[in-house]
């Protein structure tokens, strides 16, 4: 009897502890779910804070590009309004000098030949500027691409925008290389991995790679001047992005350039770091640029 009476006795303590230890371990499972939860958290924000830099530069890229279009209409319509005053003025002209029978018939022929020309060049203007219209359509396509395919990079370290009418990736020189070396590293074989899966699907257009240098002096067994250093290192590019990475080598082109293209001054430590770099620079094809600026023949 003693016995039983103790069991029950013993009884709610048995119960008290089991219940401390279920609550315990819901204390730690909720904290567990705490923490995974706010992780999750945050790597939405840190996500949602990326997407919407890269939607503000693009959408500052949309901006200047309609600034331009809008320019270039407004030149194109101006001239075009000057072609049509003049061919109004010839026709007048003709139509009178017609009816007064003054001029003879080689001079009607030489101005109508000089109509006909008019005519031309308002076909070739309006062709140009839709030529044009359609590169800068292929530009904002490939810098938005670019920007899209990049955006886990430094922007120190990587950076693309239009100049010029062409596309220009500029690739810091400590994410490229050593210092004094022209072997490309393995971190800037990601970048060029990327860059050459954007440009391939571009086959109608050209790549420049140029190797640019600070004005510090190098004279090493291997390198004889920054001239020597910036074209080994454009070529070791180029050879990658054929061996590598599928890129048409008739499509390319390596350049050194020294330090005769700097982008900010020598006499800095940061401006020396600037000038320190390689550039991609995506351009039409040099046959079809030069179809695309030459006026057209006249009827003579």
């Amino acid at each position: 009897m003693k016995k039983l009476l103790l069991v029950l006795a013993m009884m709610p303590f048995f119960f008290s502890c089991s219940s401390k230890k279920k609550m315990a371990e819901l204390q730690s499972r909720l904290t567990e779910l705490q923490t995974s939860s706010d992780q999750a958290v945050s790597r939405a924000k840190s996500d949602l804070a990326d997407c919407q830099s890269l939607t503000a530069s693009l959408q500052g890229e949309i901006k200047k590009r309609d600034a331009d279009l809008e320019s270039r209409t407004a030149a194109l319509k101006s001239i075009q309004e000057q072609l049509d005053y003049m061919k109004k003025t010839n026709t007048n002209l003709l139509d009178r000098l017609s009816d007064l029978s003054v001029i003879n018939k080689s001079g009607a022929e030489s101005i109508r030949k000089s109509l006909d020309a008019l005519n031309e060049q308002g076909k070739y203007i309006k062709d140009l500027n839709s030529s044009i219209q359609k590169k800068d359509s292929v530009n904002l396509s490939l810098v938005m691409n670019l920007k899209r395919s990049l955006a886990d990079i430094n922007d120190e370290d990587v950076t693309v925008e239009v100049k010029k009418g062409v596309v220009y990736i500029s690739i810091s020189d400590k994410l490229m290389f050593a210092s004094g070396s022209a072997n490309v590293n393995s971190k800037a074989e990601t970048v060029l991995a990327k860059v050459a899966k954007v440009v391939n699907d571009h086959k109608e257009l050209d790549i420049l790679v140029e190797g640019h240098t600070d004005a510090v002096p190098i004279s090493t067994p291997e390198f004889k001047d920054n001239w020597d250093l910036s074209a080994k290192r454009a070529t070791s590019v180029v050879r990658l992005l054929q061996s590598k990475f599928g890129v048409d080598p008739e499509r390319m082109t390596a350049g050194g350039r020294g330090e005769f293209v700097p982008q900010s001054g020598n006499n800095s430590r940061a401006g020396r770091k600037q000038n320190r770099r390689t550039e991609i620079i995506v351009t039409p094809k040099l046959d079809q640029f030069f179809n695309l600026m030459a006026p057209p023949t006249s009827g003579n």
